[in-house]
């Protein structure tokens, strides 16, 4: 192999290892855009549902508003007529009358009072109005719940200062005190004054069992929604009013975020935890299947380029052991051939006439072309080997008449080379093996040859048959440099 040759094999290789590297580094960028694209969409379904799942929740908390308030929408205008009928002995007008009677009605309401501006129901014995649902009028009481004091006070503080603003533009206002009562105040806009205040008692429990509760089970019930939990959390009294799920326990550590009541209910809060919502997890299953894909695909592709730049190098060391086992043959068949053509040429041109000299160079000639025809069936042999055809032929053979015509026709070589021949055998052991005659002698030419070429000083060469339980053996033994045991394959 020359300069040209062996500098050209080491830009190809350098080329392929580029080219593998190359592969490598697209295939490593291209998974990693992959896994990253397939993060960031995770992470955008994964928000757009929580956000999906809070707006429901805010819808939840708007229309418990409507359903609140809307009743008493229709106080904030009333007619100035009302402030003389409550003066005189708690007598409604028609207008209130049926205001009050729907209200009264409404499950989300328990009681309804109402208290003049002059009065204060603080004091202990002040007298106020309660309305009696069966009578269908106001009568005075000292008997009521201090949710009446709380509520008057917030809505006589609201009404103040809307007053002194002289920004009014209705003729009541409404006030909550969180979610026990709805407090009204009324006011003369004439005059600028208050005229006196409603106070309307929340049936908590009717509010959160008949209008919360459902609602929020209307929303989120069902397997589309079992990843995703709602609490309505009294955070002032640390309590469970409802929820969609009861089978998991409330704990703040879950909750990922808070939606509060609009005006009222301050006390109140939905609290909404994304444990795991359906559409997220199926997502995620897809997700886990779509990374297992591109791992099997990567190992598959990265499995592929190391396959193929393992089986170029085998491939391009075979090529280079051909191309060495062609010139080594080469180099073998010179020589053969410049002996019989020199020992030919002394002939012909009768140099040589004495019978024993003609009969050495005769040998010679026997011995090289003897020589000659085991290299040409190398070669054979290997072109045969390339083909993919098969090369033994085993049948039932007789060891010991292969090692005899061997010998008889190879004998003089090995004596002419200066070898010392000592073959034996067993006589009374049948030497039958179940084998490929020429693959034998070919074996055992090798065995000769190699014998031949790397003895040293000791020229001996031993062919041995025996029988060693149960099978017949073949040894041949020389005593030349040998093999290196780290050399030897099994």
């Amino acid at each position: 192999m020359n300069f040209i040759t062996a500098k050209k094999i080491g830009r190809n290789r350098l080329l392929r290892w580029i080219l593998l590297m190359l592969g490598l580094v697209a295939i490593i960028a291209l998974t990693g855009m992959n896994v990253f694209s397939l993060y960031d969409i995770r992470e955008r379904v994964t928000e757009s549902e929580s956000e999906r799942q809070l707006k429901k929740a805010e819808e939840i908390t708007a229309l418990v508003q409507s359903e609140i308030y809307q009743p008493f929408t229709k106080l904030l205008n009333i007619d100035n007529q009302a402030e003389a009928s409550l003066q005189d002995d708690g007598k409604l007008p028609k207008t209130l009358e049926k205001i009050f009677i729907d209200l009264a009605d409404n499950p989300y309401t328990s009681s309804i009072y109402y208290t003049p501006a002059s009065v204060d129901p603080c004091d202990t014995g002040s007298a106020i109005y309660y309305f009696n649902q069966s009578d269908r009028k106001m009568e005075t009481t000292e008997d009521y719940s201090n949710l009446v004091c709380d509520g008057v006070g917030l809505i006589r503080s609201a009404t103040r200062i809307q007053i002194n603003n002289f920004d009014l533009r209705w003729r009541s206002m409404i006030e909550f005190d969180a979610h026990r009562s709805m407090n009204i105040g009324l006011i003369n806009l004439t005059e600028n004054r208050v005229i006196g205040y409603f106070t309307f008692i929340l049936n908590q429990e009717a509010i959160v069992e008949k209008l919360i509760a459902p609602l929020i089970y209307d929303y989120f019930g069902g397997v589309e929604n079992e990843g995703t939990i709602v609490w309505l959390h009294d955070h002032r009294r640390d309590i469970v009013l409802a929820t969609n799920n009861s089978s998991v326990d409330f704990s703040v550590d879950l909750v990922d975020n808070r939606v509060r009541f609009p005006r009222f209910f301050s006390d109140w809060i939905l609290k909404v935890a994304f444990l795991n919502p359906p559409i997220t997890s199926a997502y995620q299953d897809t997700f886990r299947k779509n990374i297992i894909v591109l791992g099997f695909a990567v190992l598959f592709l990265v499995g592929s380029l190391l396959f193929m730049f393992y089986t170029a190098q085998k491939e391009r060391e075979l090529s280079m052991r051909q191309a060495g086992f062609l010139a080594n043959v080469t180099h073998e068949l010179k020589t053969p051939l410049a002996v019989m053509q020199a020992a030919g040429e002394n002939i012909s041109d009768g140099r040589v006439t004495e019978p024993e000299r003609l009969k050495k160079y005769g040998s010679h000639i026997y011995d090289e072309s003897i020589r000659l025809r085991k290299m040409i069936e190398k070669l054979l042999d290997v072109a045969k080997y390339d083909a993919g055809q098969t090369l033994v032929n085993a049948k039932p053979q007789d060891l010991k008449e292969l090692v005899d015509n061997y010998l008889e026709e190879n004998k003089e070589f090995i004596e002419n080379k200066g070898f010392d021949l000592e073959y034996t055998f067993e006589d009374e052991t049948e030497f039958v093996i179940e084998a490929d005659g020429d693959s034998i002698e070919t074996i055992l030419g090798n065995l000769v040859e190699n014998a031949i070429k790397y003895s040293a000083d000791t020229k001996k060469m031993e062919i041995k048959l025996f029988e060693d339980e149960s099978q017949v053996k073949l040894s041949v033994r020389d005593y030349g440099v040998g093999i290196k045991k780290s050399e030897l394959k099994n």
